[in-house]
């Protein structure tokens, strides 16, 4: 029985400047660099979680501009879904971080995708980085993204070990996507 994947949010939160930084925090727990993000609370949309995850986890109130995508990953046995904004911080901290961060360090794109400790959160922000820093102004316009035949001759290299994960995640997925709109979840 495949297991309700966990729900969380997030942003990549944006400091302009003359050089436009990002925010990344370092976990007390693990003493890893992550993103901001964090679970949904019961009740809360997936925006609201977000920015109330960036607040405790940056310091900084954000401004949520637009959907930037999704990451899907293994944490603790199950799947994890996160969703994420752009969120662009003005001015300083407006409170304490909380208790599970040690820091936060606002860097450049490069040197913010360098820092994360975790390889899933490098390759999103590889992707989402330059979108983000496109729509807020503050570069050129990203690559497009790859065609959906790309996509297709990636899924052909898959085992069928691979392959079956990839269908219970999706059923999985696609099961608490109905829950939502039945308002069970």
């Amino acid at each position: 029985m495949v297991r309700a994947p966990v729900m969380a949010a997030g942003g990549i939160v944006l400091r302009r400047g003359s050089t436009p930084l990002i925010a990344v925090v370092r976990q007390r727990k693990r003493n890893e660099w992550v993103l901001p993000k964090g679970k949904l609370d019961d009740g809360e949309t997936p925006k609201e979680a977000a920015h109330r995850e960036v607040l405790e986890e940056t310091g900084h109130d954000v401004a949520i501009h637009e959907f930037l995508g999704t990451l899907v990953y293994q944490s603790g046995g199950r799947s994890k879904v996160v969703h994420f904004w752009r969120m662009e911080a003005d001015g300083g901290p407006v409170r304490k971080l909380t208790n599970d961060i040690k820091a936060v360090d606002w860097l450049a794109l490069d040197d913010a995708i360098a820092r994360l400790s975790r390889e899933y959160e490098r390759a999103f922000l590889t992707q989402t980085g330059p979108i983000a820093l496109a729509a807020a102004g503050l570069a050129a316009s990203p690559e497009p993204a790859p065609a959906a035949d790309d996509f297709d001759a990636a899924l052909q290299t898959l085992t069928p070990a691979e392959a079956a994960s990839i269908d219970e995640l999706r059923h999985g997925l696609l099961q608490k996507v109905k829950a939502w709109l039945r308002g069970e979840a």
